[in-house]
């Protein structure tokens, strides 16, 4: 649904950095280069932001 602000393994704050990932990759950067620029470092970081997938704006819509 919308993205977890802490990673549910280690506990790092993640929710902030899931917006910058999103616009860099649609600027066509490469996944793996933006999240060791933004600091997500640890595998399970990246698991939680790379298997996101953004529901809101479908369930909004039964609310």
């Amino acid at each position: 649904m919308i993205i977890p602000v802490r990673c549910f393994t280690c506990g790092k704050i993640i929710g902030d950095s899931y917006e910058t990932y999103v616009q860099r990759l649609e600027m066509g950067e490469k996944p793996d280069e933006v999240l060791d620029s933004i600091g997500i470092e640890r595998y399970c970081c990246r698991k939680m932001i790379i298997a996101h997938a953004d529901l809101i704006e479908e369930v909004i819509s039964y609310s």
